[in-house]
Formats: structure tokens, C-alpha cells, sequence
């Protein structure tokens, strides 16, 4: 008896902390209502659970700012820019810092191509070249001793004078220079002593001068864009490319006879010459040229703000800042590993990133239309870190850098050569872009608060419906 009482109040002790306690199944009662409202419950129970599944699934990309924490003291530079009006011997990239840093005419890692009109490439016009300095003649005599026996250059006064002058000469060289121009004044003397030996040699060549800053007109029509500027004519036409090779009398004097040996009218000047034929002199390798350059390459640039910008320069020149245009298209520009072709392990980490954070060559492909001289578009580019943390995907991804740009016009002195100038800037903050997903016990928790939300809510409706649709007893 003992043992049974005992029993007994132990399991009454026990059951006095149940948390779901049972109802005699006799004292509930089956409704219509309440069969209705627990079909609503089961199906809306299911829908949460469909979609809380999915969202747990499914993971998030998030961005946090932060301080940059890269301590690399240089930040590649990648470009790639076609401009449509400047021959690729007169393009000079510079760099340009605030610590100082100032190179001239970079030529390490930078490919030039010649261009069409349409911007595609013709010729391979050279990677990491320099241009080489031309040869001068020191001649004792000076220009006035040299015109004692008389004035050889043709030196054109008008416009109709130059037209004249290329329809009494069938074959032409002519001279455009600018009387400030340095390397003009070193080429006088020559040109008067190579016209001289032209002279006493009876070539059928006619050597003239124009002055550029006296003639403009003539100048500009025939888009004079560096001084000196040496072109050959053949019945009045201009044979392009302008003479490139060494300034002296014998380079000029070689140079002239090739061009008279290729033409079938006066192939046969030169047999009372010594009894020379035309195998006896090297043919000249001709290209159709345009005056346009696609440049391209890497730069390693300081992490401070600085700017590169291609420049109209020659070493062998004074360029015309009056005929100098850099409309210019960007077909490429990017900051770090990215490049234009990035590696299939970038590739496939910005694959999880949505477009609006892709910032990372938004200049790519844009065309900077010049219409008037003296100006030129400068770029204004604020470059921002940027670190992906896509767990083991991204685990040997390098630092990547978006930026942004504003773009404009600036207006130069006549006087100023312009240049296509592309300034940068690096931000002290940093994008960390993160995908992130729900924890498991969140999951949980939320399967938890539908289940037990819906049948609580669902529940108090039953028992509202319920009084209010009850029948009255009488």
C-alpha cells in the first residue's frame, strides 16, 4: 500500500509540470469552421516553409566600407587608347606624381599601332622604341655665304606661288618650317646646300621653303602637325609618308634619287649620270600612312594622385600646337590585374557579383569627340580598393580596384601643344564585397516561430468565427 501511495504522488508531482497537457478527447468537439481553418493552417504552415527554405538557401552579397589596409607602395595601370589625328611618332606618354615622379616619353611596356580612319589597326608601328635622333650636318658656311652664289629654295611667297610652283615641277620637295622652331634653323643651312647639289646635278626636282607662321593657310591645308615638316609632291600631289630618315645633303640627295628612279617619267634621269641604272639604288618600302595611333601597355604608377597623359612630342620636332587634335577613343583602361583580359580565376569570382558593383573599366569603349584646336579632354578618375571574400572561391583573387570618372574639356594658350591627360586618385577607404548566408539555428528558430505563429494565429481566428457563428440556445 505503502509503495503504491508513493507511486502514485510521484507521477502527480511529475505531471504537475507538463507543458501540454492532454484533453479528454469526449470534453472537444469537431467543427465545420474549425476543419476549415485547419486545412488554412497546414497549407499556410507549408508556403512559410517552402519560402523560409529558399531564403536559407540562398545566400546574400553584402559591402562593407573600411580603411584600406594595402601597403603596396604601386598600383598597376593598364591602358589601351586609339587616337584618330596623331601619327604614332608623335605620341609621348608621361607620368606624373606628387612624390616627384616625372617621366618623359615612357617607352617600357608600350605598343603603338597605325590606325585607319575607322581606328583598326594597319602596321605594328613598335614596342618599347625609342625614337632615334636624327643626323645634322655642321656646315662652316653660313646661310648668307651659302646664298652668295645664289639662292637655290624656292622660297613660296603666296598661296597661287605654291600652286604655281607644284605645276612647274612635276617632282617637289618642300620644306614647311616656323621660323622659331630650333630644328628648322639648324636645317637651313642644309637645305640650301642640298638644294645647290640638286641644282648642279640637273635633277628634275624643285626645292622650296614655306614659312608656317607668314603662310598659315598653306599650312593648315596641308595638315602640317610638326616643324620641320619635309613632303615630297608628284604632280602636285602629296606622296605620303613626310621624309623621316637623317637631315643632311647626302641622306636628302639619296632620298631624291630613289624617288625619281621609281618613277616611270624620270627613271632614266640619272643614265647621263655616271652611267647609272636604276638597280643600283635601294627601292624604297612604301606604306600607305594615316595619322592615327593606337597606343597600349602597363604602367606601374605610385599609390599617391597623379596623372599620365598622352602628349603630342618629337625629339626631332617642334609640334604645331595649331593642327594638334586628340580626339581619342579608350578602349581599354583598368586599374590592378584586371586588364582586358583578367584570368579565369577573376572571371569566375566576379561571376557572383552583381553588375552595379563591376565598376572596374567604365571608360572602356567610350569615344572623346575634338572639334576645335587648342583643346583637349581630361579625365578625372577616383580609384577605390576593392577586396572580394567569397570564402574558398575567392581565397587567391588579388585586390581589384573600381573607379569612377568625370570627363571634360580644357582649353589651351595658342601657344600650349595639348594632351590627353587622365589624372588619378586613390581613396583611403576600401569595398570588402561578402556573400553571406542564414545559420542553421536561425533557420530553425524561424520553422519554429511559423509553425507555432500560424496555429496560434489561425487559432484565436477559429475561436472568434467559432462564438460569433455559434448557434443560440433557446
Amino acid at each position: 500500500m505503502h509503495g503504491n501511495l508513493n507511486g502514485n504522488r510521484a507521477r502527480t508531482g511529475a505531471s504537475s509540470v507538463d507543458f501540454y497537457r492532454r484533453v479528454p478527447r469526449d470534453l472537444t468537439e469537431a467543427t465545420t469552421l474549425g476543419a476549415f481553418m485547419s486545412l488554412c493552417a497546414i497549407v499556410l504552415m507549408g508556403l512559410l516553409f517552402f519560402a523560409e527554405t529558399i531564403a536559407f538557401a540562398r545566400s546574400n552579397i553584402v559591402t562593407e566600407i573600411a580603411l584600406d589596409d594595402n601597403t603596396d607602395p604601386q598600383i598597376q595601370l593598364n591602358f589601351n587608347i586609339t587616337l584618330f589625328a596623331l601619327h604614332c611618332d608623335y605620341v609621348s606618354v608621361d607620368v606624373w606624381d606628387v612624390l616627384g615622379t616625372n617621366k618623359q616619353n615612357v617607352t617600357k611596356n608600350i605598343e603603338k599601332w597605325q590606325t585607319n580612319d575607322l581606328g583598326n589597326r594597319i602596321s605594328f608601328s613598335g614596342r618599347n622604341r625609342e625614337t632615334r635622333e636624327l643626323q645634322y650636318e655642321t656646315h662652316v658656311e653660313s646661310l648668307e655665304e651659302l646664298h652668295a652664289n645664289g639662292v637655290h629654295v624656292t622660297n613660296i611667297e603666296s598661296k597661287q606661288h605654291f600652286e604655281e610652283f607644284l605645276k612647274q615641277h612635276e617632282m617637289a620637295f618642300v620644306n614647311f618650317f616656323a621660323p622659331w622652331c630650333m630644328w628648322c634653323q639648324r636645317l637651313h643651312p642644309t637645305w640650301e646646300k642640298f638644294a645647290e647639289v640638286v641644282d648642279e646635278e640637273e635633277m628634275p626636282v624643285g626645292v622650296a621653303s614655306i614659312d608656317c607662321v607668314t603662310h598659315v593657310d598653306i599650312c593648315r591645308d596641308q595638315s602640317i602637325k610638326a616643324f620641320p615638316s619635309l613632303q615630297w609632291y608628284e604632280e602636285g600631289i602629296f606622296q605620303a609618308p613626310p621624309y623621316k630618315n637623317d637631315r643632311t645633303v647626302a641622306a636628302f640627295s639619296s632620298f631624291t634619287k630613289r624617288k625619281l628612279e621609281l618613277n616611270s617619267k624620270f627613271k632614266d634621269w640619272s643614265q647621263n649620270q655616271k652611267g647609272k641604272t636604276k638597280e643600283e639604288y635601294r627601292q624604297l618600302y612604301v606604306v600607305a600612312e594615316n595619322p592615327g595611333c593606337q597606343v597600349s601597355g602597363t604602367l606601374m604608377v605610385n599609390r599617391v594622385p597623379g596623372n599620365f597623359h598622352i602628349e603630342a612630342k618629337s625629339k626631332n620636332h617642334n609640334l604645331n600646337a595649331a593642327m594638334t587634335n586628340l580626339t581619342h577613343r579608350v578602349n581599354h583602361l583598368s586599374f590592378g590585374p584586371m586588364g582586358k583580359n583578367p584570368s579565369r580565376q577573376i572571371v569566375r569570382a566576379l561571376k557572383q557579383v552583381p553588375d552595379s558593383l563591376k565598376q572596374f573599366n567604365p571608360l572602356d569603349d567610350q569615344l572623346y569627340i575634338t572639334t576645335k584646336f587648342h583643346s583637349a579632354y581630361h579625365h578625372y578618375i577616383k580609384v577605390v580598393s576593392t577586396h572580394l571574400n567569397f570564402g574558398s572561391s575567392s581565397k587567391n583573387v588579388p585586390t581589384l580596384y573600381q573607379f569612377l570618372e568625370q570627363s571634360q574639356i580644357v582649353n589651351y594658350d595658342v601657344v600650349n601643344v595639348p594632351e590627353a591627360r587622365f589624372s588619378y586618385d586613390l581613396s583611403p577607404m576600401s569595398v570588402m564585397i561578402e556573400k553571406t548566408g542564414r545559420k542553421w539555428y536561425d533557420y530553425l528558430t524561424s520553422l519554429s516561430a511559423i509553425i507555432g505563429g500560424t496555429f496560434t494565429t489561425l487559432g484565436l481566428i477559429d475561436a472568434v468565427l467559432y462564438r460569433i457563428f455559434k448557434p443560440k440556445k433557446l
